[in-house]
């Protein structure tokens, strides 16, 4: 079979898949940097993301209404590799955060870092300043675990406006980030948002990154879950197990998501 351009959609259980690889990414976010029109959000998405949306018809929502939703998980890779294009890695939420602040250390983007438990944005914050010569940390904030009162949430807006950032990491579980892109998406004047999960936890060295060769070979998932097995046990083994049979069935034509 031909391979597909990269840059086309496919679906996997009626989830939108973006077939793009991190430099794609990149040149997108910086096309919004410079272009300025509106807030627009990425979905840094996999497996598990994917299947909580087929529990929750609001979520799937947000998933398909992102201006990307990219591939985090290599069964998403794969997918993708099975309907022709030519997917080598997936687009894993630290690898891009670190990469695009390496990559444009010298523009002068202006960086908000939201999410972590309380110190762990001002500590990935000041590493990325050290690790990357030139990059503009324009604010953090790492909100309590509750919902924030509307005051609150008013105020912390109000901050991010007042720093006039490009871009802003949010670093909070699936599907808390995405809902938050998508609540703020029209009351914040920022070009880009991101939505890095666990990647501030694993940039600042509080939780272990698996291996590259396993991550590239679909086994993540095993490691973080060696790691943390009482957060991670019933996303991986119940989710996991979830999702491996409605992708199967629909990739052979057999079922359709809900």
């Amino acid at each position: 079979m031909d391979k597909r351009p990269l840059g086309s959609l496919y679906s996997v259980l009626n989830v939108r898949v973006d077939a793009v690889q991190i430099p794609d990414v990149l040149a997108r976010m910086e096309e919004w940097i410079a272009r300025r029109e509106g807030c627009r959000y990425i979905a840094v998405t996999g497996m598990h993301g994917v299947t909580e949306a087929q529990h929750d018809p609001e979520f799937k929502m947000i998933l398909n209404s992102a201006a990307l939703v990219v591939p985090d998980g290599m069964p998403l890779v794969w997918i993708g590799r099975w309907h022709g294009f030519d997917m080598r890695r997936r687009v894993y939420g630290p690898e891009l955060m670190a990469t695009f602040c390496e990559h444009t250390s010298t523009k002068g983007y202006r960086h908000f870092f939201y999410g972590g438990a309380p110190g762990v944005a001002e500590d990935l914050a000041s590493r990325f300043v050290s690790r990357f010569s030139g990059v503009v940390v324009a604010g953090t904030y790492s909100p309590p675990f509750r919902t924030l009162t509307r005051e609150e949430d008013r105020e912390i807006v109000q901050a991010i406006e007042r720093v006039h950032a490009d871009i802003v990491w949010v670093g909070l579980s699936t599907p808390k980030q995405e809902r938050w892109m998508f609540e703020h998406r029209d009351r914040l004047n920022v070009p880009v948002l991101v939505g890095v999960g666990a990647a501030f936890d694993f940039h600042t060295g509080r939780v272990t990154q698996a291996p590259v060769w396993m991550g590239d070979h679909g086994l993540e998932w095993l490691f973080r879950l060696s790691v943390e097995p009482r957060r991670l046990w019933r996303r991986y083994l119940v989710y996991g197990a979830e999702f491996a049979a409605l992708a199967l069935l629909e990739l052979l034509g057999l079922k359709k998501a809900r």
